[in-house]
């Protein structure tokens, strides 16, 4: 044979041998048929190029088969099949359609019987295909269909989309087929080199008032809040765009969240990280970067259950945990330390006859699992309801997209509130008639109790260890004179401490205003602040030689401060569980209510960590040693320490 002749042949063998390569194996292609697969370095590419599928190894021992961007340079991983078992050579393994065509596997091809090394779950076929294949659509999702089957998912055998890793895609479902019991969630990667399953997984309850949870294996993490028709009630900053559309479906079939990308030049993805956090990130393609812009849990009060049942989140309060109006820290100690967990218990139980509901605004709605739900009562239907139901914690309205409608109802310990300045949703929680009277708030209209005004019930320490109680009616709220502004002496902070204590004082006058007027123009209170090295002279440092009497928050003693008049010091024991909260009712209170039957508020001191109320001096004792002295008053023994 002549050297052109040979040439001639080494030509046509090179041409039949690549003919039938691509016969038996497919290489950048968006699909594979049942008898052909993918090895080494072979991939399948989305039609318009977007995604990539094929083998890849994070740390080079391991290899798996994954999805990922096509286009993007810093490869960023969307779905990995065989993240439980990964392979160790991927020269010698395959992937493909599996024999009954309606999932896929990884095959070890050097074993003489085809061992299966990994095989997705099947789903939807009630019987084998005729000819299935596998294709990467453009959205991420990998498919196996009948072949000219491209019509809807519904004809589907199998999709990737339905066993997500740790990122959800534009157009993916995040949530339940109730119908065949299918529950798609994200589940982190190990670590940044190990896509095994982690620790970490998202996932939506749809048991009650259905909501998203942040789980650390059986570990509650952080909640998104229920959906009110627009976002998540505790994603605030969640609003649907020109660019992005969120949907949330709940019906007898299906109960699951996803979101459409209406940009096509806008590339986002949802995912949980090995760290245990939610992002959602943009890719810039200026900077050839992944930008974050949303991320969960940011902040303390995204902790679930940082500040326990009752208690309501807030991170421009100082502390951030407060307790629900008519509530008070069921564990005192540990609330004054900045640890809220164990919450709030109420002051007064209900009665299930004369109960009211106070409106909480601009809230994240509380945890929901046990919730129940009407989305065709109104609003006040719902009021009803929960004002006849004992069990009945709060109530508050299921879709808020257009108005106030449908009706959920809450029953136990309400837990994870928190409030935000913008976002949230009115909630209405239940109290007892005298905490509706105390704090203002919505009588039930099922209620026996008719015509209720406001009532406000004072009381102090005074001498010989008595306590005052009077009750006031609305009508001498009303009916009081408005008193001139005095804020005393003007302190410049130094630092932290003082500028606290200085926005709590600002917030007693303003509020006072605010919440107690009962006219239509704001009134004003004379509210002097006292220095606290001259209320310390003047009581001898707080000696017993001085004291008047112990109440459950604190001491009172009498002394004549800076050549005034007499005057009664009750200072507040740190210890005693009577915080900010309760510090700025009293001063509010009792500085609003100017009546001769009351005792008067001179003043107080918020300095150097000291809650200091000065009141007038009552010189023949309190007012219970005369309505309740049926018998002769004992004395009060007050055991003496040696001199001041």
């Amino acid at each position: 044979m002549s050297g052109a002749a040979a040439l001639r042949a080494c030509f046509t063998l090179l041409i039949i041998i690549t003919i039938d390569f691509f016969a038996t194996s497919a290489t950048s292609s968006d699909t594979i048929s049942a008898n052909e697969s993918l090895a080494g370095d072979q991939t399948l590419v989305s039609a318009n190029e977007v995604f990539e599928l094929g083998f890849f190894t994070p740390d080079s021992t391991n290899y798996y088969v994954g999805i990922w961007y096509k286009n993007i340079p810093d490869r960023t991983y969307v779905w990995v099949a065989n993240r439980d078992t990964p392979v160790t050579n991927s020269s010698s393994s395959v992937f493909k359609i599996g024999d009954k065509g309606d999932n896929v596997v990884i095959l070890d091809q050097e074993a003489a019987t085809g061992t299966v090394l990994w095989s997705s779950n099947q789903t939807k076929a009630n019987s084998s295909p005729v000819n299935p294949v596998a294709q990467l659509l453009d959205n991420g999702n990998l498919v196996v269909r009948e072949e000219g089957d491209e019509s809807s998912s519904s004809g589907f055998l199998w999709q990737s989309f339905d066993f997500p890793t740790d990122t959800l895609l534009p157009d993916m479902k995040l949530g339940w087929d109730l119908s065949q019991g299918l529950d798609r969630f994200l589940n982190s990667w190990k670590s940044p080199q190990d896509p095994s399953p982690g620790d970490f997984s998202f996932k939506l309850d749809f048991h009650g008032y259905p909501e998203a949870f942040l789980w650390d294996q059986g570990k509650k993490l952080y909640r998104s809040g229920p959906w009110n028709g627009i976002r998540f009630s505790g994603v605030p900053e969640m609003k649907s765009t020109s660019d992005i559309d969120f949907t949330f479906v709940s019906d007898q079939q299906q109960v699951y969240y996803s979101y459409e990308v209406n940009n096509p030049n806008m590339i986002s993805r949802l995912t949980v990280n090995s760290t245990g956090t939610l992002q959602r990130f943009t890719w810039v393609e200026d900077s050839k970067s992944w930008s974050m812009f949303w991320d969960a849990p940011k902040d303390q009060c995204d902790d679930f259950g940082e500040c326990g049942p009752y208690g309501i989140c807030d991170t421009n309060g100082s502390p951030v945990c407060n307790c629900t109006s008519g509530f008070s820290p069921k564990n005192p100690q540990a609330w004054y330390l900045r640890e809220g967990s164990d919450g709030c218990v109420r002051e007064r139980e209900l009665d299930c006859s004369s109960d009211g509901f106070l409106p909480l605004k601009g809230l994240k709605l509380p945890e929901s699992s046990n919730a129940f739900v009407d989305m065709e009562m109104s609003l006040e239907d719902c009021q009803k309801g929960c004002a006849s139901n004992c069990s009945c914690t709060g109530y508050s309205s299921a879709n808020i997209s257009n108005g106030e409608a449908g009706c959920v109802m809450w029953f136990g310990d309400l837990l994870d509130m928190r409030h935000y300045l913008d976002g949230g949703q009115d909630f209405y929680v239940k109290l007892s008639a005298s905490d509706i009277v105390a704090y203002g708030g919505l009588v039930a209209q099922n209620s026996s109790t008719n015509g209720l005004g406001t009532l406000a019930i004072v009381g102090i320490a005074g001498g010989g260890g008595g306590v005052l109680l009077l009750a006031l009616a609305a009508f001498l709220m009303w009916k009081r004179k408005t008193m001139p502004i005095r804020r005393g002496r003007n302190t410049e902070p130094k630092g932290a401490r003082e500028r606290s204590q200085d926005f709590l004082l600002n917030e007693v006058v303003v509020s006072s205003k605010r919440e107690y007027s009962g006219e239509n123009k704001p009134e004003d209170i004379e509210l002097p602040l006292f220095d606290f090295n001259a209320i310390a002279s003047a009581t001898k440092n707080f000696c017993d030689e001085n004291k008047l009497g112990q109440g459950g928050f604190g001491c009172v003693y009498k002394c004549r401060i800076e050549e005034g008049p007499v005057v009664a010091v009750k200072r507040l024991s740190k210890n005693s569980g009577q915080g900010i909260e309760e510090f700025k009712n009293e001063v509010r209170l009792i500085a609003r209510l100017q009546h001769r039957n009351l005792v008067r508020l001179v003043g107080c001191c918020v300095e150097m960590d000291e809650k200091i109320l000065i009141y007038e001096y009552m010189e023949h004792k309190s007012l219970d040693s005369v309505l309740f002295r049926s018998s002769p008053a004992k004395s009060v023994q007050v055991k003496r320490r040696a001199p001041c």
